[in-house]
């Protein structure tokens, strides 16, 4: 709650340093979300390497994500999103897993819950507003707050991880005409330490002035190697989205 505290803080200063240029945008976001692949290993140099997808059997589960964005002078985005993100995998495996100091037998029963909550800010320059296309760049700092756990029966065992990413944003929309277009938003980044890719394709249309939907596919992947994690993921998001903008009087 503090770090949501602290962006919807510096949000609303940005909001009140504002010229009458400025316009609000909230978008809400929701759908399916499908493991790809969740190789884990911890510790990364000693743990036992198994998958949340091929070893045990994930569940489909449902998303929701808010964003919430302020132009300034037509070019000026920032933006606070929240996104949210939890899964299970259950069976067994049959070579016992050790896992963050814990051995979980071969042939037990297991659920593994992976979470892997988002907060981020994000600061974006439109570079091209035509009337047909929009490209703008960006820069995203991001507050992953991530744990993988396991549990059989009386044992469990859970790692915990809040970070801060900075992340690169990008966000390329073509008006095909005044109601239908397509977009292609995201951030990632790669580097040593690992990568992290979320980004966006999806048809959009306009209902009215001030409210959009769109329907497309997210794809989130990413993942770091070191001594104490080794962890590699994809998710794929059949998403909806709805978007409200707030007209200037």
């Amino acid at each position: 709650m503090k770090i949501v505290f602290y962006f919807t803080t510096l949000l609303l200063f940005y909001i009140g340093i504002s010229s009458t240029s400025a316009q609000a945008l909230i978008v809400l976001e929701s759908g399916v979300v499908f493991t790809g692949y969740n190789n884990v290993s911890i510790p990364g140099d000693k743990g036992t390497l198994f998958s949340f997808k091929d070893d045990l059997i994930p569940r489909t589960e449902p998303f929701y994500r808010i964003r919430l964005n302020y132009t300034l002078k037509s070019r000026h985005l920032f933006s606070l999103l929240y996104a949210p993100l939890e899964t299970k995998s259950e069976g067994s495996v049959a070579n016992d897993i050790f896992f963050q100091g814990k051995i979980f037998p071969a042939n037990s029963p297991i659920l593994g819950t992976y979470k892997f909550n988002s907060y981020r800010f994000t600061y974006r320059y439109d570079i091209v507003k035509k009337e047909k296309i929009e490209f703008g760049l960006g820069f995203t700092a991001k507050i992953r707050d991530a744990s993988i756990a396991l549990s059989s029966g009386q044992l469990e065992a859970t790692k915990t991880n809040v970070g801060f990413v900075p992340i690169i944003n990008f966000r390329l929309k073509w008006n095909v005409n005044d109601r239908f277009g397509l977009l292609l938003d995201g951030d990632a980044l790669a580097a040593p330490q690992g990568r992290a890719e979320d980004v966006l394709i999806a048809a959009t249309y306009k209902l009215s002035e001030n409210i959009d939907i769109r329907a497309g596919y997210r794809i989130l992947e990413g993942g770091a190697d070191n001594n104490q994690v080794y962890n590699f993921t994809l998710f794929h998001y059949a998403t909806l989205g709805f978007s409200y903008t707030f007209l200037n009087q």
